[in-house]
């Protein structure tokens, strides 16, 4: 079994043993909170559900202690809400049929200290162990320090493994920051039109943030759906709901490359297009 820190939880929804569970994992969702999987990774949640031959395994790493609180929960301790978080978490592993759900328990500031071991040997563990064939992180452009912190500690911790045991593919999902703005030949597209029924069902799981005032259950399925409507002006749609990676794959072939260099990429070559745009007509 692997080791990981004294305050992390594993569930397995099936009931198989910590290692089957991981080890048969074929793609792999790291997010920073409770409900980031299932906003950022449906596509790998679709793409494993109902099957034998591929399975969804999720860690969020951080243990829910500074969540808004409102409406029913706005009296909540820390304490009560982390724990509600926490059950919301693996309510959604069962919808979604995860192989497992590790919530690690880290605070956010451990996540965002590039120095702090720990949240990374966690990682690296993980991992190890499950040797997923595809990984969805946070995006690199993200406006939320933790999510950004928790993609850079997941790249490190992939990098810590030998090249043969790397994913083959890595994707730096939407959540804070769309990613609609990435040029066209950059975005990488992740169709999730199927099962509408259990998008909704992994959303509205989360009731401690939509009472607490924020209709991420609303909002996530009005982003996809905007995405398969604006992602071409000149065909007609072809998915009722798309979501946009940004490609991190090459980050982890290449370890010289700098993370704030590749990033910062894409961002200068949007300006070459918007520019560009705005030349021919004038």
């Amino acid at each position: 079994m692997i080791t990981l820190n004294p305050l992390a939880r594993l569930v397995i929804p099936d009931g198989r043993t910590g290692p089957e569970a991981i080890t048969r994992t074929t793609h792999l969702g790291i997010g920073a909170h409770q409900d980031d999987l299932e906003f950022m990774a449906f596509h790998g949640i679709l793409a494993c559900y109902e099957r034998t031959d591929r399975w969804f395994g999720g860690v969020t790493i951080t243990d829910g202690r500074g969540s808004s609180r409102a409406g029913q929960f706005k009296d909540w301790t820390d304490d009560q809400i982390a724990a509600e978080r926490i059950r919301e978490q693996e309510a959604a592993a069962v919808i979604g049929q995860y192989s497992f759900m590790a919530q690690l328990g880290f605070g956010s500031a451990a996540v965002r200290d590039a120095k702090h071991d720990a949240v990374r040997d966690d990682l690296r563990h993980i991992l190890e162990a499950a040797r997923p064939e595809v990984v969805y992180l946070h995006n690199l452009a993200d406006k939320h320090d933790t999510h950004v912190g928790c993609a850079l500690r997941c790249l490190e911790a992939i990098r810590l493994m030998p090249k043969a045991d790397r994913p083959k593919r890595v994707y730096g999902c939407e959540v804070w920051r769309d990613l609609d703005w990435l040029v066209d030949t950059e975005k990488t597209a992740m169709p999730i039109s199927g099962r509408p029924e259990l998008a909704r069902a992994l959303n509205e799981v989360f009731a401690t943030q939509i009472a607490g005032g924020k209709r991420y259950d609303l909002a996530v399925l009005g982003r996809r759906t905007a995405n398969a409507t604006f992602s071409n002006a000149h065909s007609t749609d072809q998915e009722t709901a798309m979501q946009w990676a940004m490609d991190l794959t090459p980050l982890v072939l290449d370890d010289t490359l700098d993370p704030l260099a590749y990033v910062v990429g894409f961002i200068d070559r949007l300006k070459v297009d918007v520019t560009a745009r705005i030349r021919k007509s004038l």
